[in-house]
């Protein structure tokens, strides 16, 4: 009986999976198999305070799947990946972002699991296509990096075999929140700003190298992190409902708001210096992203997500502004 199974989280001491497995422990539910490395301070801190049954390196867990000895699931929650955005190894990124995610798919479906996994706003590319999550625009987006190029290879391999009536893909957008201080230089701006700000009473934003957008005016759909867990759970809560959907707002904000929001949570005022975009990732910069929601909403998704007001003040006092390794306050 599937009432009897475990819920498992890959990259369940990452951001995103990390956050899940507190969700998941809100709801009162322990039985949990985390599949991740706990091999940093910062990943060990992110599931200090979690209750899980097992926590299993991903290569053992590949092999118990592959060989037929891992039990089965009652779902399958894949957010184990490779996010960095400037990772050039393309075997590395084949295997662990797209064939181990066919492998778990495949797996999951066969013993029944539900199974949701992070895909990511990086496979629209530039944006010239818009940002719309349907299944007739997916295979027209040219990701501009190897990044999205691997989570995009799944997402046409998943729609090319009929599998997206079965499972889902979130397309998470700009997430931040507690528990990303693992991510080194993949972290939110607002992680890294924050110090920023504690140290030097600035923050440093990149100049615009494009005639449309004013220094500090490209902008982003911002979600916090608690929002993405909630828009997670829900598909995870109803199978009947499967597909690719968008993980955002809805709404693009300016690193310019972004900042303002900062200063105002640490009660300084706004000061920002401009700094030249580095020439190697010119080429390949998003300077706008904005979910559609049609189909998430179409979908019966009708919760409010957070402004990023709200967002960055609710980020800086229950996590930021506390002792550093903390764990989030209780809300």
């Amino acid at each position: 009986m599937s009432e009897n199974r475990s819920t498992i989280v890959t990259g369940g001491a990452g951001f995103i999976g990390s956050n899940i497995v507190a969700a998941l422990n809100a709801r009162g539910v322990d039985d949990i198999v985390i599949v991740d490395h706990a091999d940093s301070e910062a990943r060990r801190r992110n599931i200090v305070d979690l209750c899980y049954r097992e926590l299993v390196d991903k290569m053992t867990f590949r092999k118990r799947v592959l060989s037929g000895q891992e039990p089965a699931a009652k779902a399958v929650l894949h957010m184990g990946a490779c996010s960095s955005t400037t990772e050039m190894d393309l075997a590395y990124l084949n295997d662990n972002n797209y064939q181990y995610t066919r492998d778990l798919c495949t797996w999951a479906l066969e013993t029944g699991a539900r199974f949701v996994y992070a895909s990511s706003a990086a496979t629209y590319g530039d944006g010239a296509l818009g940002y719309s999550d349907s299944d007739d625009n997916t295979p027209g987006y040219q990701p501009l990096n190897p990044y999205g190029q691997s989570k995009q290879k799944f997402d046409l391999w998943a729609l090319k075999n009929g599998l997206l009536d079965s499972v889902v893909g979130l397309k998470y957008f700009n997430v931040y929140g507690p528990r990303e201080d693992h991510k080194g230089a993949m972290r939110s701006m607002v992680n890294k700003a924050y110090g920023q700000v504690l140290e030097t009473e600035k923050l440093q934003l990149f100049r615009s190298h494009h005639p449309d957008f004013a220094d500090g005016e490209q902008d982003r759909d911002f979600i916090y992190i608690d929002d993405a867990v909630a828009v997670s759970l829900f598909f995870m809560d109803h199978p009947e409902i499967n597909g690719l959907f968008n993980c955002g707002t809805g709404q693009a904000r300016t690193w310019n708001d972004l900042a303002a929001a900062l200063f105002a949570a640490m009660d300084r005022p706004v000061s920002i210096e401009y700094v030249d975009m580095p020439a190697a990732i010119r080429d390949r910069y998003q300077y706008h992203t904005e979910a559609d929601l049609t189909k998430l909403r179409a979908a019966g998704y009708d919760e409010p997500f957070l402004s990023i007001e709200d967002g960055v003040k609710r980020y800086v006092e229950s996590w930021l502004g506390r002792e550093a390794g903390s764990p989030p306050a209780r809300r």
